[in-house]
């Protein structure tokens, strides 16, 4: 009699079991194989299926490993800190502490139900004190080593969040927290020298076993360029623009200049006709964030009255003022020539300034250009003594012949710039530094590390861009570590990338409060194998853990420089219409009462079948249905297939390792997809077979719950039982193909009489000319009325007889 398949009781007996007994477990033999999520930011929201999209894969990718002789480090922790809890508690009236603390107990309690490999013992909290006491460390570390410093300038200010933002956090000119419009601000700020790093970022991409989109996208952001900069001399005055531009070869068609409104000599370029236009623009474009500014819109600029001389000619250059120069890249000023750049075209028309062309495609000077001519390929006209040269050439020729003339130098430059490293706000981890009169910025002695978060009544922002911890006396007013005389600590807090770039090395030694990690431990454990998650932290926080893992490497803390050998980045799953999910929209989708009425292991497999893993999918509930009637169907199989107990025949040997072909090919490039409609696909092949062979034997279906196991881990282990086991299914070695067991014995060929078919057999694949010609006659036999002429066999192909 089959016991009906019952996903409650199923799922809590090995729930239980799992508790006592882990299925993975360091006897120091194994060698390990660290796969890592990106660990959640605890929110009131909870987790969505989107969610767990993610952690099924990470433990279905874990479980394989485990199945393969690894132990497995796979932890899971709370990136707790930041803008969100802060404004999350700000909205709830509770404070941060609280208000996380119970988010993490509710989403803990959910990601439980995944049923994951996760080591709890191994927990991090970025919140936690005996944590952010080593995030301040690296800080201090930096800090003496000259990577962290201080700087006044004006950063994105989100009035309603009453922060300072970095340009990432920037969608469209708005708040990306709250979407409020991000103006700009003159504030304090603490940078990370990440832009000390850039070649060895930039260069070390080759390493990688990551996605190219991904590795493209990271070298975008670090816009390495080769060009040279040049000195403009400013007319009727002692001073000199520097520009930078990666296109020397044109100079001399450089028709005007234009300086980014923050430009130094921004202010002073103004003539008394031009002074009131020119300080309105300056404070228009002060109020824009620097990502709207460089958006494709219309061009807008103001003449400061006054003009530069081009170095190479002598020519005069009206010098503009435009926001779609930054300040912070390159020099803050660049040349313009509009005959051969896009964004120097549209503006030269816009402001009916000329247009000189100085590389001709064929030689020919265009009449009336309607558009830019971009590429460095072409001979120079209108360029002096550089006339007849090929552009291309001249390009990488001309920094050198610039620095002979002394009007300039070859230079490489970065779009990466150095990284605001403050926030003003009270939840997160304060920088560990004292503000001395006598002796500057003091860090934090090491020893007295970490420097805690005092408790406060109060944690709204306070809107002047000064923190709320600048409020409390007892906590600013210090001694100075240095000399004892009275000082002031920092009061700005760190940004939430700071727990989060370095999190990943703290799983491995987490208790340990004498160091960040043991070099044992870490050269045992590190680094990670396997990073999993969106690819929404493509640029940014791969980016800052690349930095923090050479950084660390370079002062001995850990002894390799890269952080993450493999990359997965699955997509995202949506609501109806492809809408992201999110409580304001109404979308989201709990996976608390999928896995109430349908089972974990439902779920689980459900999630991976929605669609490729590293696309986005829509979710659907009506397709869990499906996924149910198959681990129902593959249930009633074993169980009545157990009491059969049936003996393997060839069919069945050769279906086990086809099967076990399909699967691994499948797993092993991450088409996890396929894995589960090959997984149907077989159960079908099997119930078909079944009802020919009264069962399958216990090989092929022990085989077929091994391979299943990473994917539905508490049905597997039930029906291993089932099948007659006494150990864990985990403890079980992934099975591998034989692949003479896959190869056919026998062939199904077309007998034809005169080219048309008129019947099919099935032969040996090895049989004889003379046998195959022998049973193709035998099985047409009623059909040869006439002399046979010729007898044809292509092996494993087709027999052929030709008859008069």
């Amino acid at each position: 009699m089959t016991v009906p398949y019952n996903h409650r009781a199923v799922e809590k007996k090995w729930h239980d079991i799992w508790e006592e007994h882990p299925v993975n477990v360091d006897d120091g033999k194994k060698p390990k194989y660290y796969c890592l999520d990106m660990f959640p930011y605890p929110s009131g929201n909870g987790l969505h299926v989107g969610h767990w999209r993610g952690y099924v894969i990470s433990d279905v990718w874990s479980r394989y490993k485990l199945l393969n002789g690894y132990y497995i480090i796979h932890p899971m922790g709370w990136d707790a800190f930041g803008l969100p809890a802060e404004n999350y508690a700000i909205k709830m009236g509770v404070h941060p502490a609280k208000s996380t603390a119970d988010n993490v107990a509710n989403i803990k309690r959910q990601i439980n139900e995944i049923a994951a490999l996760y080591d709890w013992d191994r927990e991090v909290n970025t919140t936690d004190p005996e944590f952010y006491k080593w995030t301040q460390w690296i800080f201090v570390k930096m800090f003496k080593e000259g990577l962290a410093y201080e700087k006044e300038f004006p950063i994105n200010w989100c009035p309603s969040c009453k922060t300072g933002l970095a340009n990432e956090e920037v969608v469209n000119g708005k708040c990306e927290r709250c979407g409020s419009e991000v103006t700009k601000k003159n504030l304090r700020q603490w940078m990370l020298r990440i832009t000390k790093y850039a070649d060895r970022l930039l260069n070390d991409l080759d390493k990688l076993d990551w996605p190219e989109k991904v590795k493209k996208m990271q070298s975008d952001w670090i816009g390495k360029s080769y060009g040279a900069e040049v000195e403009f001399p400013v007319e009727g005055r002692d001073e000199k623009i520097t520009v930078y531009t990666t296109r020397p070869d044109t100079l001399h068609g450089a028709t005007f200049m234009v300086l980014a409104p923050e430009h130094a000599m921004a202010k002073e370029l103004a003539t008394d006709e031009t002074r009131e236009a020119v300080e309105q623009y300056i404070y228009d474009a002060s109020m824009k964030s620097n990502v709207d500014r460089l958006q494709d819109k219309e061009k807008t600029g103001v003449f400061t009255g006054s003009y530069a001389i081009n170095p190479l000619n002598g020519a005069k250059v009206p010098i503009w003022l435009s926001d779609y120069v930054l300040a912070d890249y390159g020099t803050g000023a660049i040349m313009c020539v509009p005959a051969h750049d896009d964004r120097d075209f549209e503006f030269a028309t816009k402001f009916n300034i000329p247009i000189i062309q100085v590389i001709a495609k064929d030689g020919k000077e265009i009449e009336n250009m309607t558009e830019a001519y971009t590429e460095a390929s072409g001979t120079m006209i209108n360029s002096g003594d550089w006339n007849g040269m090929e552009s291309s050439v001249l390009k990488k020729e001309a920094p050198m012949m610039i620095e002979k003339m002394s009007i300039g130098r070859k230079t490489v430059n970065f779009k990466l710039r150095d990284w605001v490293f403050s926030r003003q706000r009270y939840w997160g981890e304060p920088i560990p530094i004292v503000h001395c009169p006598k002796c500057g910025n003091v860090p934090v002695p090491e020893e007295e590390l970490p420097l805690r978060l005092p408790d406060v009544e109060s944690y709204e922002p306070t809107g002047t861009g000064e923190s709320p911890l600048a409020a409390i006396d007892e906590w600013v007013n210090c001694k100075c570590p240095a000399c004892g005389g009275p000082a002031k600590r920092e009061t700005n807090t760190m940004p939430q990338w700071a727990g989060s770039s370095w999190y990943f090395l703290r799983y491995v030694d987490n208790k340990n409060d004498k160091e960040l990690v043991s070099k044992e431990k870490a050269d045992k454990y590190l680094p990670v194998d396997m990073y999993i998650g969106g690819v929404e932290h493509a640029v940014l926080h791969l980016l800052y853990s690349r930095f923090y893992t050479k950084f660390l490497y370079d002062i001995g803390a850990i002894d390799f420089d890269e952080p993450f050998h493999k990359l997965f980045n699955q997509g995202m799953i949506t609501g109806k219409n492809g809408i992201k999910m999110s409580k304001s929209k109404g979308n989201v989708v709990s996976p608390d009462d999928l896995v109430r009425d349908y089972g974990c292991d439902s779920l689980r497999i459900y999630e991976l079948f929605v669609g490729p893993p590293e696309l986005d999918a829509e979710w659907d509930d009506r397709g869990i249905d499906g996924v149910y009637r198959f681990l129902n169907r593959f249930w009633k199989l074993v169980q009545d297939s157990a009491e059969a107990n049936v003996s393997e025949t060839k069919e069945m040997v050769k279906l086990r390792h086809c099967l076990i072909h399909d699967i691994t090919e499948r797993l092993e490039s991450f088409s996890l997809n396929t894995v589960v409609s090959k997984f149907m696909e077989y159960n079908n092949k099997m119930i078909d077979m079944a009802k020919k062979t009264g069962g399958i034997d216990k090989e092929t279906l022990s085989t077929y719950v091994i391979l299943l196991s990473p994917f539905a881990p508490h049905i597997a282990e039930e029906l291993w039982q089932v099948l007659g086991h006494d150990t864990s299914v985990f403890a079980a070695k992934w099975p591998e193909h034989d692949e003479d067991a896959m190869k056919d014995d026998e062939v199904e060929v077309p007998v034809q009489i005169n080219g048309k078919t008129r019947a099919v057999i099935s032969i040996p694949v090895d049989i004889s000319k003379e046998d195959a010609i022998a049973k193709g006659k035998e099985a047409v036999a009623d059909k040869l009325t006439g002399t046979i002429v010729k007898e044809i066999y292509v092996p494993k192909k087709i027999i052929n007889i030709v008859q008069k």
